[in-house]
């Protein structure tokens, strides 16, 4: 299994189910994002995670070609740079992502984009390579 596949098929699940939480129940998600980002403690924890993730995928997988692989890289530099973001600066981070969270037409926006990288990432890893 090449690492292509391997990280569509771990990242697709990954994506996808939060995208449709949050689109059947968003206001349990906001609860939960307005309690997150009203602490510094989790906002730089999730930040030491996303970076360890994004630094994961883009150390075995830096692959720019003109493919559904190269969501997967792009998905890993946003983690890396959200997470470094978190950690260096997490007053500015949480200050942005308090009006994201208080912003109601961002659920649906959030949900539908996280189902469909989910979903891609989920045929080219399930389906498309079987």
């Amino acid at each position: 299994m090449t690492a292509s596949i391997f990280l569509a098929r771990l990242l697709g699940p990954l994506l996808l189910l939060p995208g449709i939480g949050i689109l059947i129940n968003p206001r349990g998600f906001r609860t939960m994002a307005n309690e997150v980002v009203r602490s510094v403690t989790l906002v730089y924890l999730f930040g030491l995670i996303d970076f360890a993730a994004g630094l994961a995928i883009v150390l075995t997988h830096n692959v720019w070609v003109a493919s559904w692989r190269v969501l997967i890289t792009l998905i890993g530099y946003v983690l890396l740079i959200r997470g470094a973001a978190r950690i260096v600066v997490p007053e500015i981070t949480m200050s942005y992502a308090a009006k994201v969270v208080g912003n109601k037409q961002a659920y649906p926006i959030i949900g539908i984009v996280l189902v469909i990288l989910g979903l891609v990432l989920c045929y080219f890893g399930y389906l498309a390579h079987a």
